[in-house]
């Protein structure tokens, strides 16, 4: 499993409440920042014991045993609720959308007084969850430029230039990681998934393996090495190295969502389904019952039941209801109406997209993060449109939605901008004009690939379109795209 990141105002009242009612009891001691070793960045606490906590809890997340940490990190904010790394962590590892934006806001609000280190990374996590991508790249280069003997520092931009699909970029770094300290497992994993993505996957074998070496005892190198195995399309492979991640840890819950997709993928659909019972079986949180809740649904999708996909994403709207996590539920209608928009039911998926809006409105959340929300409104709207066949309101809205994105130049949002002016192409007949843009939009989207495969069939680039459809049709891969184009892409390419 690849690094993911996983978001009420925070708590800045409650922490200030916290911290008044300290000095009203006893003057606690000042933060101290443990001793740099060679440049390390320092870790900040007034707590000798909240940094015990916070160093095993880091050490478990880096090995992507994120609910098993989080207990950790919440443990160290207790005895120092002024820890500012410690509740970027707590954020990274909680459970829902909305305790990702307390902690992190909690982190910014502590960061004067954690060390520049410390605040730079809190900083660049900041700019990358409210769509600054400049600014988040800005702060990360300071840190390495601050740190160059840090593992973690190259680490972080490393994983920075990986959401921007800069994968040799972030191999850079990674490699810069491993000089320092080569039992530093983290970057191993992630070389290897920007390998994969480059289409290495002798590259990538070989940073898994030893990945595994490094921590044989640990689920997640096994859970990735099963990720590739499976991308090959050696699926049963694939799950018996899924099935090793569980023997190390029968809660490592993306095993069982890797074993679930090879099951779909194989077309047993009702298999994946009784893997994914289990586990929500095996569920300690909200957010590992919303995971079972989301891939039973995109099992549905790999069948073509939109009715039952819907009842799934309803169940897992439920929880967030439940949590009145509203940046959750905005997420979750986000979901509905791209499956309502590809079963051809274009006025609920319009009402259904509206309600993320209305979501999103509720969350008690910065308000540059709803105004992200909002932008995207516009890539909603343009594929309705088109899908209406008022291929003038699709244009108007992506040219609207093309202007804000280059305002902001979020990279994922550009390849986005991209994808619909190739829709659009494709909608009016210029094919030509349809490649150029999906080439720039996202090569990790089987709907693009599939979209180029239709254009250059069109042209009559049979070897082009045979690629892409095939690249499109055999994506084996985690995906919430690939459900919607799989079967076609796989008779496309029978036909070619």
């Amino acid at each position: 499993m690849f690094e993911k990141s996983s978001h009420r105002v925070v708590f800045a009242f409650g922490l200030a409440a916290l911290l008044m009612l300290a000095a009203a009891c006893e003057q606690p001691p000042p933060a101290e920042q443990q001793p740099a070793a060679a440049n390390k960045i320092p870790v900040t606490t007034s707590s000798d014991k909240a940094r015990e906590l916070f160093l095993t809890g880091r050490d478990l997340n880096e090995r992507l045993r994120g609910t098993d940490s989080h207990e950790y990190f919440t443990q160290a904010i207790e005895l120092d609720p002024n820890f500012a790394w410690a509740h970027l962590q707590a954020g990274f590892t909680g459970s829902t959308a909305q305790e990702f934006w307390d902690h992190l806001e909690s982190s910014v609000a502590a960061s004067a007084d954690a060390s520049d280190g410390e605040r730079l990374l809190i900083l660049a996590t900041e700019a990358r969850a409210k769509g600054r991508p400049a600014e988040q790249m800005e702060h990360l280069s300071e840190l390495v430029a601050a740190y160059p003997s840090d593992e973690r520092a190259h680490n972080a931009l490393g994983a920075a230039h990986f959401g921007r699909q800069e994968y040799e970029q972030a191999i850079e770094h990674y490699r810069h990681a491993i000089d320092i300290n080569p039992d530093f497992s983290q970057p191993y994993n992630q070389k290897g998934y920007a390998h994969r993505f480059l289409g290495d996957y002798e590259a990538a074998e070989a940073s898994f393996q030893k990945y595994v070496e490094l921590i044989p005892d640990d689920p997640n190198p096994y859970d990735s090495y099963a990720e590739l195995l499976m991308k090959r399309g050696r699926f049963d492979e694939s799950i018996d190295k899924y099935g090793e991640a569980l023997d190390q840890d029968s809660n490592f819950i993306a095993s069982y969502i890797g074993i679930a997709n090879n099951q779909m993928f194989m077309g047993q659909g009702e298999a994946a389904r009784q893997t994914l019972a289990e586990l929500s079986g095996v569920a300690r949180n909200v957010g590992e019952m919303r995971a079972a809740h989301l891939w039973s649904a995109r099992s549905y999708l790999h069948e073509g039941n939109h009715d039952k996909a819907l009842e799934k994403c309803g169940e897992m709207s439920a929880l967030a209801e439940e949590k009145s996590d509203y940046a959750a539920l905005a997420g979750d209608r986000n979901l509905m109406g791209d499956i309502l928009l590809e079963a051809g039911r274009l006025d609920e998926a319009a009402e259904s997209y509206a309600q993320s809006i209305e979501a999103i409105e509720q969350a008690m959340v910065e308000d540059d993060v709803k105004e992200n929300v909002r932008r995207n409104i516009h890539f909603d709207e343009t594929r309705v449109a088109l899908a209406r066949g008022d291929t003038e309101r699709a244009k108007a809205t992506a040219e609207t939605y093309a202007e804000l994105v280059a305002a902001e130049q979020i990279p994922f949002e550009v390849r986005q901008s991209h994808k619909l002016l190739g829709m659009i192409a494709l909608a009016e007949g210029s094919h030509a004009g349809a490649v150029l843009h999906l080439e720039q939009a996202n090569q990790q989207n089987p709907q693009v690939l599939f979209l180029l495969a239709k254009a250059h069939r069109i042209l009559g680039n049979d070897e082009d379109a045979r690629t892409y459809c095939d690249h499109a049709a055999n994506f084996n891969a985690l995906s919430g795209t690939y459900a919607y184009v799989r079967t076609a892409a796989q008779e496309m390419l029978a036909a070619l």
